[in-house]
C-alpha cells in the first residue's frame, strides 16, 4: 500500500470513529428523560394549582406577601405591592428598591394588571393576615382566571409562618433561606410569650395605642392589628368594639384622659401619626404618659415594626416591645438586635449608629 493510500485509509477510519460517536451520544441524550416543566401544587386554602417547575420571577397580593419574598428571594421580584417612601428605600438596596410599584389589593387596593402582565411573573402568592376562607379561595381563582397566572394562598398567621416561609421557599428554590429566617421568627415567638405571659397584672403596663393625625383612632384588645400588643401581654386601656378591615376605632378625647394610660404608643409624623402633637399639645399634658415622657414612636422604616404591614416585621417589634415595657422579664440589646433583623431579612447593613437612629424615639426610662 503506497504511503498516500495509507492517509487515506487513516482519515477514513476516524471519520468513522467520530460518526459513531455522534451516533452513541445522540441516542443516548433521546433516551434521557425530559425533565418536567410544570408541577402541581396544593396551597394553603386545599386548592391544586400548577405552576412552572422552576420560577424566576414572582408577584405577591398585598405587602405581606411582598415582605416575605423579599426577606427571601428579592432578585424573583417583579415589583412592590406597596409604594415606597424615599426614606424607607434608604433601609433597602437600591438594586430592590427601584423595582415598580404594581399595586396590590389590600385595603380595597387595585393590581396595575397591565403592568403585571409585562413584568411576567411565573407566580402570584395571595398572603393575608386573616383567617383562611373560601372567600380567599374565590378570590385567588378569580384572579387566577383574570390573568391567567397561577395563584397560590398562603396561611399569613403569624403563628404560621413557619408553614409560609417553608411553602414558600420550596417554590422559590430558597429552602435554605426559608429555613434560617423561619428559626428565628419560631424561637422571637415562642421567648417573647414565654417571658411576657405570666407578668402578675399590678405589673403588666398600661398603654394606649394612638393611631391616626389626632391620636384619637386605636385597637381594643383581640382586635387583628393590635397583635404583638397582646403578644407582650400589655394592659391595653382601650375599651372599644374592634373595627374590621383597617381597624382603627374612634375615640374621643375625653375617653383616653378617663383612662389616663402610662405610657402611649404612636406613629411618628411621617407615618400619619400624631407622635409630636400628643407631647405637646395642651390637651394631653395631664395624662400620666405625656406627664412622665413615656410616648413612644413606633419605628416605621422601612415597614412598621407593629403593624401596617403585618407581616414578618413583627417579629422585630415583639422583641423591641417585650424589652422596653418589660426589661426586667426581657431584656436584650436592641442596637445589636435591629442590625441582626435588617441584615436577615431587609439585605441591608447597618451601623450601630443606624441602628440608634430607627430607636431614638422609640423607648423611655422605666422610672420616668
Amino acid at each position: 500500500m503506497t504511503r498516500k493510500n495509507k492517509m487515506v485509509s487513516v482519515v477514513l477510519m476516524a471519520a468513522m470513529i467520530f460518526s459513531l460517536l455522534l451516533t452513541g451520544c445522540g441516542s443516548q441524550s433521546a433516551s434521557q428523560p425530559q425533565q418536567p416543566t410544570t408541577q402541581t401544587i396544593t396551597d394553603h386554602a386545599g386548592r391544586t394549582v400548577t405552576i412552572p417547575a422552576q420560577i424566576n420571577r414572582c408577584y405577591y397580593t398585598s405587602p405581606l406577601g411582598m415582605i416575605m419574598v423579599y426577606s427571601l428571594a428579592p432578585d424573583k421580584m417583579v415589583g412592590w405591592s406597596m409604594k415606597l417612601t424615599d426614606k424607607e428605600k434608604k433601609y433597602i438596596p437600591e438594586q430592590y428598591s427601584s423595582l415598580p410599584f404594581l399595586g396590590g389589593l389590600q385595603m380595597n387596593g387595585k393590581i396595575n394588571t397591565e403592568e403585571l402582565l409585562k413584568a411576567k411573573p411565573d407566580v402570584i402568592f395571595s398572603v393575608g393576615p386573616d383567617p383562611l376562607s373560601d372567600t380567599n379561595k374565590s378570590d385567588a381563582d378569580k384572579l387566577q382566571q383574570q390573568l391567567n397566572i397561577p395563584v397560590l394562598v398562603v396561611d399569613g398567621d403569624i403563628r404560621s409562618t413557619e408553614k409560609a416561609y417553608t411553602f414558600i421557599g420550596q417554590i422559590l428554590g430558597v429552602e435554605d433561606k426559608a429555613q434560617e429566617l423561619a428559626a428565628y421568627c419560631t424561637k422571637t415567638l415562642n421567648e417573647v410569650t414565654a417571658a411576657t405571659q405570666s407578668i402578675p397584672e399590678d405589673k403588666r403596663v398600661k398603654f394606649y395605642y394612638a393611631e391616626g393625625p389626632k391620636g384619637l383612632a386605636t385597637e381594643p384588645k383581640g382586635g387583628s392589628h393590635a397583635l404583638v400588643l397582646d403578644l407582650v401581654n400589655g394592659n391595653n386601656v382601650a375599651q372599644v368594639t374592634a373595627k374590621g378591615g383597617g381597624g382603627m376605632s374612634d375615640v374621643s378625647l375625653e375617653q383616653v384622659l378617663k383612662w389616663n394610660p402610662d405610657v402611649i404608643l404612636s406613629w411618628g409624623v411621617d407615618a400619619g401619626g400624631a407622635y409630636d402633637l400628643i407631647r405637646t399639645s395642651e390637651d394631653w399634658k395631664n395624662i400620666n404618659a405625656v406627664k412622665n415622657n413615656k410616648v413612644i414612636e413606633i419605628p416605621n422604616y422601612p415597614f412598621n415594626w407593629f403593624d401596617r404591614p403585618p407581616s414578618v416585621n413583627r417579629f422585630l417589634g415583639l422583641k423591641w416591645l417585650a424589652n422596653t415595657f418589660y426589661p426586667d422579664y426581657y431584656k436584650v440589646d436592641m442596637v445589636k438586635e435591629v442590625k441582626e433583623f435588617y441584615a436577615l431579612f431587609y439585605h441591608a447593613n447597618l451601623s450601630d449608629d443606624d441602628a440608634k437612629d430607627l430607636l431614638k424615639n422609640s423607648t423611655y426610662k422605666v422610672n420616668g
